[in-house]
């Protein structure tokens, strides 16, 4: 897994969790259903919890996910 990969797979947690969730609780999912992969990914193991904030921007930019204002303060959430 690289950084690149992290958008697509945080929109998939968070349809699996049903499109939103607190911070912690897709933190929580995602390790679940991606731990071996992050495990194996290198720097990427030490950053990902950083990296995932990114990525969520990113989801933000391309309109998958609800502006962070137009959310619960600390929820994500898909469009």
């Amino acid at each position: 897994m690289i950084r690149q990969d992290l958008p697509d797979r945080l929109e998939n947690t968070l349809k699996s969790i049903g499109g939103k969730g607190t911070i912690v609780e897709i933190c929580k999912e995602f390790w679940n259903e991606y731990e071996k992969e992050l495990r194996d990914s290198g720097d990427l193991f030490y950053t990902w919890q950083y990296d995932i904030r990114w990525a969520a921007t990113e989801l933000r930019k391309s309109k998958k996910m609800k502006p962070a204002e137009l959310s619960e303060k600390g929820v994500w959430e898909l469009i």
